[in-house]
């Protein structure tokens, strides 16, 4: 576990109420960065005395400091730089999987400030709660506490009459449960949930490789298939928090069944386990079929080469659908990029609409850490309302 300099106990702790010029101002901050007044005016189409007015107010609320000057690149005199204040408030992000708990702290502009994980002490929703809280306790000890927190999983997430529940998650075994109000309880602070995909999804929207742009689509290949969009700079949840679900996409009518039958679809080809099984020898587990790929095992290349295939028809699917300015693809899975990556062109271009224009795909790599971080996003973002 990371441990930096403890902050201040005097620094503040909880989120101050903001109205809605200074929340756009410090986003405006958070996702392109120092800026002069003049620049946030414009962004934010208000005045300079207006903005004045909503710059002091999150200075005050230590949110903002004023930096370094910039050259306007004329005589007058440089504008003076905002920039986020270093111990602005700091949040907390639960990852939950099917056996195991990831957590982070960050400050306001998503910088990992101490992190940790364990093992799951059971599924019970209860449990899974008391043991939250138990982690936030040891990751804020000696230092400020969080103003916010935010919890990703893997399943369905809806919000109704403001209030948050996860319809479904099958990993854990969950229905219907209010898991944010159940940890508000036990944290005091207020908390928000998520799909873990949509809060990865955020979090390269605001702090990533999607910063600034106005539509982005994410792709997770690993034990699953995962798919985040951002459409006019908001990640689309759909009417029952199902939005995305394209992992069983038909690629290949001829192809394998997958777990629910489906012949030749997206997830009968690309997830590690369908890797794996594509191998079809027992004992082998998905690192040392990376292993044997590298080494131009024939049936490890083979595996790899459908399964980049497959991402390559999804990538395609994505762009023509969507028109996203960027696809981001990641996970830990993402070897089959790396392995197969001609026959993942091959597959784009040959399904991408004849006038779309070409995809512009960023490879990230992983890891499981950023799933602890993204969900402290989602903190943040909720306290911006966004």
């Amino acid at each position: 576990m990371a441990s930096p300099p403890a902050v201040s106990a005097a620094s503040p702790t909880s989120w101050p109420d903001l109205n809605g010029g200074e929340r756009g101002a410090l986003r405006e901050l958070l996702v392109h960065g120092p800026m002069p007044r003049a620049e946030i005016a414009r962004r934010l189409g208000i005045s300079r005395t207006s903005l004045t007015r909503v710059t002091r107010e999150l200075v005050e609320h230590g949110l903002v400091s004023e930096g370094a000057a910039e050259s306007n690149g004329s005589a007058g005199r440089p504008g003076e730089l905002l920039h986020i204040g270093p111990h602005g408030r700091s949040f907390l992000g639960v990852n939950l999987t099917s056996d195991r708990l990831f957590a982070a702290v960050t400050d306001l502009e998503a910088r990992v400030l101490v992190s940790h994980d364990e093992p799951l002490d059971s599924e019970g929703v209860g449990d899974v709660v008391a043991q939250i809280g138990r982690v936030r306790e040891r990751l804020v000890e000696g230092r400020t506490d969080i103003a916010a927190a935010g919890i990703a999983l893997a399943g369905d997430v809806v919000t109704a009459a403001g209030r948050q529940v996860v319809t479904e998650s099958p990993f854990l075994g969950w229905r219907q449960v209010a898991l944010a109000a159940l940890a508000e309880q036990r944290l005091g602070v207020p908390v928000a949930t998520e799909n873990d995909v949509r809060c990865l999804t955020a979090a390269e929207h605001w702090f990533g490789v999607g910063a600034g742009f106005e539509s982005m689509a994410l792709i997770t290949v690993g034990v699953g298939i995962g798919f985040g969009l951002v459409v006019d700079g908001k990640v689309v949840t759909g009417g029952r928090g199902k939005a995305g679900r394209l992992d069983h996409l038909p690629i290949d009518r001829d192809g394998p069944l997958c777990e629910y039958g489906h012949r030749g679809c997206v997830t009968a080809f690309l997830p590690n386990s369908a890797i794996v099984g594509a191998m079809r020898t027992p004992g082998l587990d998905y690192e040392t079929v990376v292993d044997l790929a590298r080494t131009d095992d024939p049936a490890a290349v083979r595996a790899f080469r459908d399964a980049a295939y497959a991402l390559g028809v999804l990538v395609a699917t994505l762009a023509n659908t969507f028109d996203p300015e960027k696809i981001v693809i990641t996970g830990e899975g993402i070897a089959v990029a790396e392995l197969a990556r001609t026959a993942m062109d091959a597959a784009i271009t040959a399904n991408l609409h004849p006038t779309a224009t070409p995809v512009t795909l960023d490879i990230q790599p992983f890891e499981f850490a950023e799933w602890a971080r993204a969900a402290a996003v989602l903190a943040i973002r909720t306290c911006l309302r966004f």
